[in-house]
Formats: structure tokens, sequence, C-alpha cells
């Protein structure tokens, strides 16, 4: 009897979806699924803006009144994702106002892109580093997209910051800033 009730949902999950026309596709889609879109292949330029555009956007979670300066350095590196895509590596730095305390900043903005980022397309989690300084990241599994935020130096914070994996050009040295 139970073997002929798992037989039946079985077949019953195969038979699609009763209220699907037959022209209708009944794979979900990505609005379904509340995944991304696949990306279309990006240039290292269009990763390293498109990485620059998102830190900068995650800086602007911290309160204004407690940051004296936001400097995104002009240049990065591209690290190995695999034998054949690399990433676009940066960082940016947000001077905090004298008084202000670095991790209480960290965990409010911790708390802030936990707000923000609603539509799934990163996760946001926290820890401890080795050292014992708390640290926020913000990813996005899908693409390897991922931010690191702590304190760096004494009333700096820092994010450090890297792109979706893409594929060099033939002929592109993956070496020195880019």
């Amino acid at each position: 009897m139970a073997l002929m009730l798992v037989v039946s949902i079985g077949l019953a999950g195969c038979a699609g979806n009763p209220s699907a026309s037959s022209t209708e596709s009944t794979v979900p889609t990505a609005s379904d699924t509340q995944e991304e879109p696949l990306i279309a292949e990006l240039t290292w330029q269009e990763a390293k803006a498109s990485t620059e555009k998102e830190a900068l956007e995650i800086a602007a979670l911290i309160p204004k009144d407690k940051i004296t300066s936001i400097v995104q350095k002009e240049t990065g590196v591209l690290l190995s994702c695999s034998n054949t895509e690399h990433n676009w590596n940066g960082s940016t730095s947000i001077t905090l106002t004298e008084g202000s305390e670095a991790e209480s900043v960290v965990k409010e903005l911790e708390t802030a892109a936990r707000a923000h980022y609603t539509d799934h397309r990163f996760e946001v989690s926290s820890d401890r580093t080795i050292q014992g300084t708390f640290r926020v990241e913000i990813s996005d599994p899908a693409t390897s997209e991922m931010y690191l935020i702590r304190e760096d130096d004494p009333g700096v914070i820092r994010i450090a910051s890297g792109s979706p994996c893409f594929t060099l050009p033939e002929g592109i040295y993956p070496g020195g800033d880019f």
C-alpha cells in the first residue's frame, strides 16, 4: 500500500502543472526562483566598474555623520578563479570621524546590509578574523562576487572587493595593476 502511494505521488509530479497550457513551459524561470539570470561574459573593465560601484553602495550604508572620507583605490589586481577565469580585486577605505568605534560601525553596516539586500542577490554574514577583528562578508554565491568589510587601520574601515569571474581576452597577461 505504501509503495502504491509513493508511485502515485511520483507519477502525479510528472504530470506537470495542470493549469499550464500545452505550449507553456513548466520549467521555473529566474523570477520564479528569485535567482539572478546568468551574467553575460564580462570584460575586466566592466567587472572592475561594477565592483567599485557596489563597494561605494556598501560604503553609503554607513551613516554620513560617522564618515570623514571615502577613498577608492584607483587600481586593483586580477586573481585566478580557475585555469581560464580571473576576477578583479580592489579596495575602498572609509575613514571614520573621531570618536566613532570601528567595530560598532561595521556591526551597524551589517544590519543595514541585511535590510538593503532583500532581493537575495547577496548573502550577508559575519565572523571574526584570526586576530579577533569583527568582519562582515557580503557575497553572491552564484557569481563569487564578494565584499569583506572590517577595521583596517585604527579608525579606518576597509572594503576588500572581488568581482564576478570572467575570461581575459587572448594575449592579456593577468599580472600588474588593473
